[in-house]
């Protein structure tokens, strides 16, 4: 019949023009969490990560003498596991009839993307923002930041004894402290203590740390001294980019972490990417959108990141 809209029409009309508003509102941000993170796709309702020993030093084979063999320990496991989010809105048919449609339903698609890109980065933020709070802990039981400066004093190697990720004492941001910050990296150890080269690959710091940060690492010369030092962490290309994430929420807006090069350290697993879809209901004739995604963050060696909570 002419010039009858039937409901089924009425929601795959608005489809095409809410699906554009969705992906251009969602690239209208900058994505921040890609920067704290290794990325991973999943199958699987959970991943589990189990970490292994290593083996230990050679000894001494005296003639004649049979080979020593050593074998290599389960480590601690570290459990992902996935988490739906989602959220819709509804275009009632009034605004449609109304011609509302490119008013409202651009707003709230705009509104709904943003919203999905700022649940993410909030998750993901969170890691960091419980870094040192001791209700969030680890599979080897311990907080992802494990030093005397704050959260669990120390983490538990698998073949007995301990280690530490952090400072000895809490410190703001400085030269000094990234200095020694350079220094604890360098003496990471594994499982089994032998020593592993690992070396700080990016600073990361709330909003309020900027300036102080590029003047740390951006200037040629040591901050406020006239003695015409050189600044010995940009010269060797120690910390080489400072990352500045929003969505760090310490309540000093003091802490400050430093990313390392350690592989299978703080990991995002993507089970099911953002999906933007519509339905519609038939009683109210109201055209529903939704968008869903589910995901995980989380860590498996925390010798992939050193962290102070400020002083």
């Amino acid at each position: 019949m002419s010039g009858v809209i039937t409901t089924s029409s009425f929601a795959k009309s608005l489809w095409p023009g809410v699906n554009t508003w969705y992906g251009q509102a969602y690239a209208e941000y900058p994505v921040e969490w890609e920067k704290l993170f290794e990325k991973n796709t999943s199958r699987r309702a959970f991943e589990e990560d189990v970490g292994t020993s290593g083996l230990g030093l050679a000894v001494v084979k005296d003639q004649g003498a049979s080979i020593q063999y050593d074998s290599m320990r389960q480590g601690f496991t570290s459990r992902y596991n996935h988490v739906t989010y989602g959220l819709g809105f509804i275009v009632t048919r009034e605004a449609f009839d109304d011609d509302l449609y490119d008013v409202v339903a651009k707003k709230k698609a705009q509104a709904l993307a943003f919203s999905m890109r700022q649940t993410k980065e909030i998750i993901a933020a969170n890691v960091y923002n419980r870094a040192f709070n001791t209700s969030y802990t680890g599979g080897d039981g311990a907080t992802l930041i494990a030093c005397a400066a704050g959260g669990s004093a120390t983490a538990p190697n698998v073949t007995g004894g301990t280690y530490t990720n952090g400072p000895s004492a809490a410190v703001d941001l400085s030269e000094a402290a990234l200095e020694q910050a350079c220094i604890d990296i360098a003496d990471f150890k594994n499982d089994r203590g032998l020593k592993i080269a690992v070396r700080p690959q990016r600073l990361v710091i709330p909003k309020e740390l900027m300036f102080e940060a590029n003047r740390i690492l951006k200037t040629d010369g040591r901050v406020g001294t006239d003695l015409n030092d050189i600044n010995a962490i940009k010269t060797m290309g120690m910390i080489p980019e400072i990352v500045v994430n929003h969505y760090l929420t310490d309540t000093s807006n003091d802490a400050w972490f430093i990313l390392t090069d350690v592989k299978d350290g703080l990991k995002y697993f993507e089970r099911r990417a953002d999906e933007f879809g519509m339905d519609e209901d038939f009683d109210t004739e109201n055209a529903k959108y939704k968008a869903t995604a589910r995901y995980s963050f989380g860590w498996t060696d925390r010798r992939a990141i050193y962290g102070s909570p400020g002083a």
